[in-house]
């Protein structure tokens, strides 16, 4: 990234968001999305939504573990987890979840405001306050109206990705969760996805999904000006 560049280049740091089921590969398109940016010049930053936003998050972990015996392990195709938290979907764990994301989505406020003054260009959030909500219940009315007064009170990144991904594949690469949740799970995604305005990136290769969001990143940057100085970084990167 040039001098000339870097100075045209907005003030904040540009927010971007990454979503999706387990499995939907967040994590490896997140690393080549870093990789992409600190070749071009930017300087960057990742931050975790479990790490650095949610509320309690040792207690939820505790009371997962605790209460509905899961290992709160990561799993890998050598050796698959036992997860039995967010597939949990008794009416008392929906009301508790309820107020838990309100309580996120008014910290994410606090967040928001302190990282739009740290001195990075591009500031990658691991997950965010809408991968909360798709563990709602979205198919009822009351859950979406719900979900929609938390949008209105968490902020946006300025680019929020939703990596779809077809639930075996997805269960393949990460196996934590049944089939079944999986499928539901990414269902309720879709419909949130359209609620929030979400940037659907369709189940591809890792390269393909890269090659896709760098194209919807580059054509965001021109629908907005503050951006077009990124953008043109990125062209000639």
């Amino acid at each position: 990234m040039n001098t000339e560049a870097r100075q045209a280049s907005s003030s904040e740091p540009l927010l971007i968001s990454f979503s999706g089921i387990d499995g939907a590969g967040k994590s490896t398109q997140i690393a080549k999305l870093l990789t992409f940016l600190s070749d071009g010049g930017f300087s960057v930053k990742q931050l975790a939504f479990w790490d650095n936003v949610v509320a309690f998050p040792a207690l939820r972990a505790g009371f997962s573990h605790k209460f509905l015996h899961s290992d709160g392990a990561i799993g890998t195709p050598e050796k698959p987890a036992h997860r039995n938290d967010k597939n949990t979907q008794k009416w008392y764990l929906t009301i508790a979840r309820s107020a838990l994301f309100l309580t996120d989505a008014i910290n994410l406020r606090r967040v928001f405001r302190k990282v739009r003054k740290q001195r990075v260009d591009v500031i990658v959030f691991d997950r965010f306050i809408y991968d909360q909500l798709a563990t709602l219940p979205l198919h009822r009315s009351w859950a979406r109206a719900y979900a929609t007064l938390l949008l209105k009170i968490a902020p946006k990144p300025d680019v929020a990705y939703l990596l779809d991904a077809i639930p075996e594949e997805a269960l393949a690469r990460k196996p934590e969760y049944p089939l079944d949740f999986l499928h539901k799970y990414r269902n309720t995604y879709l419909v949130l996805g359209k609620i929030a305005g979400l940037t659907l990136i369709d189940p591809m290769s890792a390269e393909d999904v890269h090659a896709a969001i760098i194209s919807k990143l580059r054509l965001k940057s021109l629908h907005a000006g503050d951006f077009v100085p990124r953008c043109e970084t990125m062209n000639s990167a």
